[in-house]
């Protein structure tokens, strides 16, 4: 698994190990969750997305992709 270095203010950091400890779970599976939550994913998940929305519609490429970014900024907005 790849590793990452970030810097974190005292404050963010003292609360990420409060949750961590709290929750019993790692500060990474706690940062890897909040990066899902915000829409931080590979391509290849868009992809699959649209590929799943052409197999269940007529929508072209273009429109099933229009979509997806459209449906992608609503859950990010949190709509």
């Amino acid at each position: 698994m790849p590793r990452l270095t970030i810097s974190l203010s005292a404050r963010t950091h003292r609360a990420l190990k409060e949750a961590s400890a709290r929750q019993g779970r790692s500060m990474g599976a706690i940062i890897e969750e909040s990066l899902e939550l915000r829409g931080v994913r590979p391509i290849s998940t868009a992809r699959e997305i649209v590929a799943r929305a052409r197999g269940r519609t007529e929508l072209t490429a273009d429109d099933a992709m229009a979509l997806a970014v459209r449906e992608t900024a609503l859950h990010r907005e949190g709509r």
